[in-house]
C-alpha cells in the first residue's frame, strides 16, 4: 500500500478530532483489518503442508501437474 495522504480536523486549540483519507485508501484499509480479523480467528485451526494442499487442489481439479 503507498503511504496514505491524510487531512486532520482539528477543535479551537488545535488539536486533531478527525482524520479525512482518500476512499481507495480508506476500503484498503478495511479489506486489510478484514483479512487480519480472518487470521486472528483462524490462528487455532489445524494446518497442513504444502504438499497436502498441493494434492487437494489438484484433486479439487484447480491446479494442473
Amino acid at each position: 500500500m503507498s503511504k496514505i495522504h491524510e487531512q486532520f480536523i482539528v477543535d479551537q486549540t488545535g488539536k486533531k478530532t478527525a482524520v479525512i483519507i482518500p476512499l481507495k485508501d480508506y476500503r484498503q484499509l478495511m479489506e486489510d483489518l478484514h483479512d487480519l480479523s480472518v487470521v486472528a480467528e483462524r490462528r487455532h485451526e489445524p494446518t497442513i503442508s504444502l504438499d497436502e494442499l498441493k494434492q487437494r487442489l489438484v484433486a479439487d481439479g484447480l491446479l494442473q501437474t
